[in-house]
């Protein structure tokens, strides 16, 4: 009289029902993953479709179109602060007073870290060039009434420059840099020596 219970699918093969469960959670992690990835890849803007023309319009890189730039009237050379100022009571004074407006609009500005050094010792002549990016400045130093170049360049970045300057020339020193390109000329600064 033993009754006999039918038995279920799930006792009669638990393998298949591993399987099954485990290959229904794998659709649904797949499917949950699958909607984060797109959803983050629209939001990031890398969808294929409609999403290269939105971030076209956000390009901060624009090149204008190449066109001749107008040719300047007059002398393409302008003269130092300190040669302009002395310019008018020489004769040809009229003549030079273009080119010290001119230089008025673009000036190097000169200054030293010290006044005073010891030979040898290193100093900064520092300044300003508006308008001078990326112009490479030479040191010149006034030597036996002429001015003689010094070996130490240095660039503008920033519209600033900074020089490290060394002598052992003792007493007073005048310093002044020139744009190695358009050969404008900075104000004069004085380091004594010694």
């Amino acid at each position: 009289m033993s009754e006999q219970l039918p038995e279920r699918p799930d006792r009669e093969h638990p393998i298949v029902a591993g399987l099954v469960a485990l290959v229904g959670v794998a659709v649904v992690v797949g499917l949950v993953l699958g909607l984060l990835v797109y959803a983050g890849s629209r939001v990031l803007g890398l969808g294929g479709d409609g999403g290269g023309d939105s971030t076209s319009a956000d390009r901060s890189l624009y090149l204008p179109t190449p066109s001749e730039t107008p040719t300047a009237s007059g002398p393409q050379i302008t003269l130092a602060p300190e040669e302009s100022s002395s310019g008018g009571g020489h004769p040809g004074g009229p003549s030079k007073s273009p080119s010290a407006s001119k230089s008025s609009d673009k000036e190097i500005s000169l200054s030293s870290s010290t006044t005073s050094a010891g030979p040898m010792q290193q100093f900064n002549l520092t300044g300003v060039y508006p308008g001078g990016e990326g112009a490479i400045l030479t040191v010149q130093r006034r030597q036996d009434g002429s001015w003689q170049n010094f070996p130490a360049t240095g660039s503008v970045s920033g519209e600033t420059f900074q020089i490290p300057v060394q002598t052992s020339q003792p007493g007073v020193n005048k310093f002044r840099v020139v744009d190695s390109d358009s050969k404008l000329q900075s104000n004069v600064v004085k380091v004594t020596i010694g």
